[in-house]
């Protein structure tokens, strides 16, 4: 993918993460709760093992938000330490705690014919979710998609771009690991 963006074709690029996107939504709408339950608890197993390289990438953003000049403020919200990462891993953790949202019957009624009509909740398909330099968030936003049953593709800010890309190769090392199609959670490649 880097290899499309290097060389000027981000619409392929944009393109291609929606088709693998689309095709993972598929085989995630119609898993269970259990293995959308056990990707989680494997996301947050990999965020914890690979903790030391999220806060060496985390670095890298913060040595660059200082040369840019941010905000004590701004760098706060980028800012990750052990705690932060570990908190990171117990947000996933606790979205698997949350009831199932998926086919539960939202109203029902009869119709005169006998007809019973019902409104059962389902996944949208693909998300794409454009959030600010807040590396938890691709976390946070995957975890809430993938219980929902949803695909999602995430652009971070440009501030947090090295922070986030390491939080998303732990979130895909989790869904290969409970064996969920990694293109289920997928990030923008490109600051631009």
């Amino acid at each position: 993918m880097n290899a499309q963006i290097e060389s000027g074709s981000i619409p392929q690029a944009m393109e291609a993460l929606g088709q693998a996107a689309r095709a993972a939504a598929d085989g995630l709408a119609m898993s269970g709760m259990e293995q959308r339950n056990l990707a989680l608890r494997e996301c947050a197993a990999a965020i914890r093992e690979q903790s030391a390289i999220i806060l060496a990438a985390n670095e890298k953003d913060l040595e660059s938000g200082r040369a840019r000049g941010l905000t004590a403020a701004l760098l706060d919200r980028l800012a990750l330490d052990a705690s932060r990462v570990e908190a990171i891993a117990v947000g996933l953790e606790t979205v698997c705690d949350l009831p199932d949202p998926l086919n539960r019957v939202l109203a029902e009624w009869d119709r005169p014919n006998g007809l019973v009509i019902q409104r059962v909740s389902v996944p949208l398909g693909v998300i794409g979710i454009i959030y600010e330099s807040r590396p938890n968030v691709t976390a946070d936003a995957a975890a809430l998609c993938l219980k929902s049953g949803n695909a999602v593709i995430l652009r971070g800010g440009s501030e947090s771009y090295h922070s986030c890309q390491a939080i998303y190769a732990c979130l895909t090392d989790g869904l290969k690991s409970a064996g969920v199609n990694p293109a289920a959670v997928q990030m923008v490649p490109t600051t631009d």
